[in-house]
């Protein structure tokens, strides 16, 4: 008889044996997207303040492990030149913005209006990812688990370091 466990709500506590790539980074999507939906559902600027940490800290380490790690290993397998660059420049806009609401209290209209176009961006990249990119990175040879267990464990370098 198969066990099965529900998935916890926090992208670092994840079994590394247990994901390939693309399982991980959906779990990283799936947090975020909660993070935003609580954002959008609070009116207290403290846990605006606490949910943005989290979204910029989230943000950040997907981000890295993924330049560092995920795309690389796509771009090679997939011989591609274009959405792999395009996922990059991406993230470029994505950091621009983080920097923008990380470490900034809460100030009203201008603050939300930043953290809901990050969210629309997230969206957007999301979408790409899990449409195009993923299903494409299945159908190569791949190492998927391989290539899964060494980004969880760079995920679990870079989150002291974003602690």
């Amino acid at each position: 008889m198969l066990e099965t466990t529900k998935p916890k709500n926090d992208a670092h506590t994840l079994s590394a044996k247990a994901k390939d790539a693309t399982a991980l980074l959906k779990a990283d999507h799936k947090l975020v997207a909660a993070l935003f939906a609580d954002y959008e559902a609070t009116n207290s600027n403290s846990k605006k303040k606490q949910l943005v940490a989290q979204i910029c800290k989230e943000l950040s380490i997907h981000a890295q492990v993924e330049e560092e790690i995920f795309y690389p290993a796509v771009q090679k397998a997939l011989k591609d030149h274009e959405m792999v660059p395009e996922a990059t420049v991406e993230h470029a806009t994505l950091k621009d913005l983080i920097s923008q609401i990380k470490d900034v209290e809460p100030d009203g209209d201008l603050f939300d209006a930043k953290v809901k176009v990050l969210s629309e961006y997230v969206t957007h990249h999301v979408k790409e990812e899990e449409g195009e990119m993923f299903p494409e990175a299945k159908n190569t040879k791949l190492d998927l688990l391989e290539l899964g267990a060494q980004m969880a464990e760079r995920k679990l370098q870079l989150a002291s370091k974003y602690a």
